[in-house]
Protein backbone atom coordinates (compact mmCIF):
# COMPACT_ATOMS: atom_id res chain seq x y z
CA UNK A 1 0.00 0.00 0.00
CA UNK A 2 1.76 3.75 -1.22
CA UNK A 3 0.44 6.48 0.44
CA UNK A 4 1.12 9.70 -0.74
CA UNK A 5 1.84 12.71 1.86
CA UNK A 6 0.52 16.33 0.79
CA UNK A 7 2.61 19.19 2.06
CA UNK A 8 1.10 22.65 2.32
CA UNK A 9 3.29 25.61 2.45
CA UNK A 10 2.37 29.03 3.62
CA UNK A 11 4.60 31.72 1.32
CA UNK A 12 4.88 34.92 2.64
CA UNK A 13 5.71 37.36 -0.23
CA UNK A 14 6.62 40.75 0.76
CA UNK A 15 6.14 43.32 -2.47
CA UNK A 16 8.63 46.02 -2.32
CA UNK A 17 5.58 48.84 -2.76
CA UNK A 18 7.25 52.62 -3.63
CA UNK A 19 5.71 55.31 -5.82
CA UNK A 20 8.67 55.99 -8.22
CA UNK A 21 8.81 59.89 -9.55
CA UNK A 22 10.32 60.34 -12.44
CA UNK A 23 12.66 63.73 -13.95
CA UNK A 24 10.80 64.41 -17.15
CA UNK A 25 13.00 66.84 -19.32
CA UNK A 26 11.70 69.18 -21.67
CA UNK A 27 12.85 70.54 -24.71
CA UNK A 28 14.05 74.43 -25.54
CA UNK A 29 15.67 76.14 -27.95
CA UNK A 30 18.36 77.32 -25.64
CA UNK A 31 20.39 74.76 -25.06
CA UNK A 32 22.72 72.54 -27.78
CA UNK A 33 22.29 68.33 -27.76
CA UNK A 34 26.03 68.56 -26.55
CA UNK A 35 25.36 70.49 -23.69
CA UNK A 36 22.12 68.82 -22.94
CA UNK A 37 23.91 64.82 -23.45
CA UNK A 38 27.04 65.96 -21.49
CA UNK A 39 24.45 67.47 -18.91
CA UNK A 40 22.60 64.45 -18.70
CA UNK A 41 26.04 62.13 -18.07
CA UNK A 42 27.01 64.20 -16.01
CA UNK A 43 23.93 64.39 -13.58
CA UNK A 44 22.11 61.38 -13.96
CA UNK A 45 25.21 58.99 -15.33
CA UNK A 46 23.69 58.07 -18.53
CA UNK A 47 25.91 56.21 -21.40
CA UNK A 48 26.79 58.97 -24.15
CA UNK A 49 24.14 56.47 -26.01
CA UNK A 50 21.55 56.85 -23.07
CA UNK A 51 22.19 60.98 -23.03
CA UNK A 52 22.45 61.02 -26.80
CA UNK A 53 18.96 59.25 -27.22
CA UNK A 54 16.74 61.20 -24.44
CA UNK A 55 18.08 64.45 -26.32
CA UNK A 56 16.72 63.10 -29.62
CA UNK A 57 13.40 62.34 -27.91
CA UNK A 58 13.02 65.77 -25.98
CA UNK A 59 14.00 67.59 -29.26
CA UNK A 60 11.19 65.55 -31.29
CA UNK A 61 8.61 64.84 -28.74
CA UNK A 62 9.00 67.80 -26.61
CA UNK A 63 9.51 65.83 -23.23
CA UNK A 64 11.65 62.50 -22.26
CA UNK A 65 11.76 60.79 -18.48
CA UNK A 66 15.16 60.54 -17.91
CA UNK A 67 15.37 59.14 -14.57
CA UNK A 68 13.09 57.37 -12.20
CA UNK A 69 13.31 56.68 -8.66
CA UNK A 70 12.47 57.88 -4.86
CA UNK A 71 12.15 61.66 -4.65
CA UNK A 72 14.38 61.90 -2.28
CA UNK A 73 16.85 60.81 -4.92
CA UNK A 74 15.91 62.77 -7.34
CA UNK A 75 15.82 66.03 -6.17
CA UNK A 76 19.18 66.93 -5.81
CA UNK A 77 19.72 65.81 -10.05
CA UNK A 78 16.82 67.83 -11.03
CA UNK A 79 18.22 70.86 -9.42
CA UNK A 80 21.72 69.47 -11.20
CA UNK A 81 19.88 70.07 -14.32
CA UNK A 82 17.89 73.26 -13.73
CA UNK A 83 21.39 74.99 -12.58
CA UNK A 84 22.91 73.85 -15.80
CA UNK A 85 19.64 76.00 -17.44
CA UNK A 86 18.28 72.67 -18.77
CA UNK A 87 13.69 72.41 -18.22
CA UNK A 88 13.07 69.66 -15.99
CA UNK A 89 10.79 68.90 -13.13
CA UNK A 90 9.81 65.68 -11.03
CA UNK A 91 6.18 64.25 -11.88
Amino acid sequence: MSTKEKVSEEVLVLEAVGHNHEIVLYNDDVNTFDHVIETLMAVCNHTAEQAEQCAIIVHYKGQCTVKTGAYEELVPQCSALLDAGLSAEIV
